[in-house]
């Protein structure tokens, strides 16, 4: 979790954003290692935001700019998303956007604003989109770290989350949660490839140095075996028919009112 200091840290600097940007935060949170609870001791705190402006600032022909992305400095990263931005991914079923959403690390939410936005964005939500992206972060991960002799212990998290939020989202039609350990527990029981993981867990949050190691074959043929799983599945997905619009420009202008 974050400490005390660290939040009010966060929190005091998202007020700064408010005021030199002139913008009114809507929800903040941890996103990235921390939030999925696999962060190191020096891991960077990926903090990630929603905002709104002025009404009038939506009044004009020309589109402008609409992401806030502020210089990493002693680990705080800082980036957000325009509210009419966070509607547009909505509309593509954005898996990072509905990531955010269920964060367990929250530095600040206005509830009516979630209320509103995290309930339209279930009629929103697509298994094939979302199940396409982990599929690809998975399968990347594991092409680029892991099939050699020698691998970077830590990327076995970077390809096993992924490809659990497939099993989840698969089996429970519903945006997977952020938290690596719930992942784990939902799909996989006290077995020797839980152990495994539990293993590279332990030493990854305690700073044990995690650098090459030898492959793991058993981690290794279950995700070879998940990845063809879920590559043929996809074939067989048909598309979902999205919402009308309308419903977003009426949660957009309620919001804006707000």
């Amino acid at each position: 979790m974050i400490n005390l200091e660290i939040r009010e840290q966060i929190q005091n600097r998202l007020i700064s954003i408010e005021k030199e940007f002139d913008v009114e935060i809507l929800l903040a949170v941890e996103s990235g290692s921390r939030a999925w609870g696999f962060e190191s001791l020096d891991s960077d705190y990926d903090v990630r935001f929603i905002y709104k402006h002025p009404i009038n600032w939506y009044l004009n022909i020309l589109p402008k700019r609409d992401v806030i992305e502020i210089p990493i400095v002693d680990l705080m990263d800082y980036n957000g998303w325009d509210l009419r931005k966070a509607f547009f991914l909505m509309n593509k079923s954005n898996p990072v956007l509905y990531e955010w959403l269920r964060s367990p690390i929250i530095y600040k939410k206005n509830q009516e604003f979630f209320e509103i936005f995290s309930q339209i964005s279930i009629e929103y939500f697509s298994q094939i989109s979302t199940i396409y992206h982990y599929l690809h972060m998975a399968k990347k991960n594991y092409k680029e770290y892991l099939k050699k002799d020698l691998v970077k212990a830590k990327k076995y998290f970077y390809v096993l989350r992924p490809l659990l939020a497939c099993m989840w989202v698969e089996t429970k039609r519903s945006s997977p949660p952020m938290e690596f350990e719930i992942l784990v527990s939902s799909f996989l029981k006290e077995n020797s490839i839980k152990n495994e993981i539990d293993d590279l867990l332990f030493k990854k949050r305690n700073g044990i140095e995690l650098g090459e190691i030898r492959r793991i074959d058993l981690l290794n043929t279950f995700i070879e075996d998940k990845i063809e799983y879920f590559d043929q599945l996809v074939l067989n997905y048909d598309s979902i028919k999205k919402p009308n619009s309308s419903k977003m420009d009426i949660a957009f202008q309620t919001i804006l009112n707000i």
